[in-house]
Parts: C-alpha cells; structure tokens; sequence
C-alpha cells in the first residue's frame, strides 16, 4: 500500500556527498568534515520533526540496573565497584545466581532493593549496572511516571555487534506517543522516513503479503519442512543446526530473500508480524496469529522496529521467561525476569506505539556510505 507525504519544510536542501568521496585526508577517504555536518543536519532534522509534533525530548540513562530482555541481543554489564558504588551482599539481583533457579515470577529481589512504585528505588541498588542495549525500560518507566510523548536521541550498546553496519555503540532515535496506535505509530515513521529520503511516499505491506510476494509461501501456514528445504537451498548446516524452530528458519528466509526486495525505490513498512515474533507488541485484534509490530525497510536495509505496546505485565514477564529459556538453549546467560520496567507496568503504562530508530543507518543511506564507520565519527576501531 502507498502512502504519499506533502512537501516537508524539515527535508534537507543539499545533496549528501557520495560514499567515498575525497575531502584533505587523502586518497580513499571519506571528507570527514561533510560528515558530521550531515550528521549534525540530520540531527537537528529529527529533532524538528518531533519538536513540531508537541513530542518532548527526554535524555534516559546509558547505565541502569537491569535491561529489557532478549533473546538475541547481549547487554554489556558493569560492576557497581567499576563506577565507585556499593555492593549488595545479596547478588541474587546481579543474575548471577543459577540460571537453573530463576525460573520464577516472584520478585528475587532483596526487600530493600525491590523497586518502588514507578520503577525507583533507593541506593545502593545493585551489584551491577548494563549499558542499555536501547532506552525502552527508562522511557517507559517515565510514561508511567506521567509523562507525555517522548523521544530521545542517545547512544545504545549491543555486545559483540561489529561490521559493515553494526558498532558496539551506536545512536538510536526512540519515541513513544500517548495514545498512539500501530496506524498512528506507522503513519509517523512513514513520513519521518519520506522526508529523511527526499521521497513523496512511503509503503507498507503485512509480512503475510511479503512473503507471499517473494516466496509464493505462507510463514504462518506453509509446513516447517518447507521452510527447511528453502534454507537448506541458502545453507545446508545452517538449516541442520536450526532443526524445526519456524522463527529462526523465517528469519533466515526474511534476510536473505525478503528483506532484499523490500523498500528498493521507496521506504517500506513491514507490518502485523507473527504473534511468536512479536517481542513487546500487542496481538492483533482481528488474528492473534499476528502482533501490532513492523520494521522500516529503505534499499533492502533494516532501519526501525516498532510496536503498539504491550501493556500487560504479566505477559512480559512471560515473554521474558520464554526469552530466557531461549537464551539458555544457545548456552547464552539469562536475565531475572522482574526489572524496574516490569514495576512500572504495574503501576499502569498508558495506552502508547513506541518506535525505534537506527539514527547512523539513517545516515549511512542518505549519504551513500557503504560502512557504519564512515558515519560515526570515531567507531569502536579506534574509539
């Protein structure tokens, strides 16, 4: 489905420089002040379009207690004694006791450090802090606080996620709407990426469709022998090693055969994923086979992740224990599932779509660079 978008006074009035082009360092390299006046154009073009919209920017921490849980992504920790805090005596709250004993619900907390209501609670208040893989628990924590709209601009951590368009650290544009819905959520994306892209229209498309479109499949339908057979065409021991977990073979034929046809001259929006997939979204009302999330696609590339959110706590408690169980499966840690974010939803989130964004990716297709390096200032490479 297309979507157009009316002339935008937020949309840039230059031309980026090509990936590759020669500024006074010399041969091969990429005129390195050009880039950060575009990042700096960028920036202040996302702040505009929020700013004009009534969003308020919040700044949420790097640093917390605890992290959202997922399956996939690897948060890094840091010891309360690193930053000069106290210790507990308790490390039940670190995750560091036996994964085989924290598959429970009840709070593990010691008294003293269970979160107060709306997710605060007093120092010293933990052996160990996580640079935040995204700034979602600390933004919802601040709704449920009261807030308005939100949206921050800050630098998010993933471990171990380096190459041609991952950095450990890298920067995420996150916002929440009050009262906003998947329509409303999509709508916002959609013309926030028209106008970052210079395009008069953006797309979308449900991942039902997309698959149909380029595979001629149904994921939700289609039999896993199917999927397998598909993904032993892409890799044999890949499709062995995944055996018949349909996400992770979906997964596998989204990237590499999906995503590539998706947003080739247009940005496109990704929507009603399957429910198992459906990470904080809540279920779609008319087929709980699927979930209120969708992604943006712009040149076959990944740029945003969005949901009409979940609100029930005790689902994401849920989801976290499956998240968990997941993460044991691949010999990776897991997490205690009660977090300050769980606290907060139960003092009440409101009704709210929350949108996560790829700012150096944005960066990376408006300028035409082939490599998140030549778009972050000072990588990890030689940060």
């Amino acid at each position: 489905m297309k979507n157009s978008v009316s002339n935008d006074p937020l949309r840039p009035q230059t031309d980026p420089p090509a990936s590759g082009s020669k500024g006074n360092s010399g041969e091969g390299f990429v005129d390195f002040v050009a880039q950060l006046g575009f990042r700096d154009r960028l920036l202040r073009l996302l702040r505009s379009y929020f700013h004009t919209r009534g969003f308020l920017e919040v700044q949420p921490p790097c640093l917390s207690r605890d992290c959202v849980i997922d399956a996939y992504l690897d948060p890094i920790a840091v010891s309360a004694s690193e930053l000069g805090l106290p210790e507990l005596a308790d490390h039940e709250d670190d995750g560091q006791r036996d994964p085989e004993n924290s598959r429970h619900t009840s709070d593990p907390t010691a008294a003293e450090d269970r979160p107060h209501p709306s997710g605060t609670s007093p120092a010293p208040s933990s052996s160990r802090y996580f640079l935040q893989t995204s700034a979602e628990s600390a933004m919802k924590r601040l709704l449920a606080r009261g807030a308005p709209s939100i949206f921050s601009i800050s630098p998010v951590f993933r471990r171990g996620e380096s190459g041609k368009r991952h950095n450990v650290e890298f920067t995420m544009l996150e916002w929440y709407e009050v009262d906003g819905d998947a329509e409303s959520a999509i709508t916002l994306l959609g013309d926030l990426a028209a106008s970052v892209f210079e395009t008069d229209s953006y797309e979308t498309i449900s991942y039902q469709d997309a698959f149909a479109d380029v595979l001629g499949l149904d994921p939700i339908e289609s039999p896993v022998r199917e999927l397998m057979r598909l993904v032993s065409g892409i890799d044999a021991s890949l499709a062995i090693s995944i055996g018949e977990d349909r996400d992770s073979l979906l997964d596998v034929l989204l990237s590499h055969y999906v995503e590539t046809q998706l947003g080739r001259s247009t940005p496109t929006i990704l929507t009603r994923y399957p429910i198992t997939q459906a990470a904080l979204a809540r279920p779609c009302e008319d087929d709980e086979r699927f979930a209120h999330r969708f992604e943006l696609f712009y040149h076959g590339v990944e740029l945003a992740n969005g949901y009409d959110e979940l609100r029930d706590w005790r689902e994401l408690v849920r989801r976290y224990e499956q998240n968990n169980e997941i993460r044991r499966r691949r010999g990776d840690r897991p997490y205690p599932v009660e977090t300050t974010l769980v606290a907060a939803m139960r003092d009440g989130l409101p009704r709210c779509s929350g949108v996560a964004v790829g700012v150096d990716r944005l960066l990376m297709l408006q300028t035409g660079a082939k490599s998140i390096d030549d778009v972050i200032p000072l990588p990890i490479t030689i940060a």
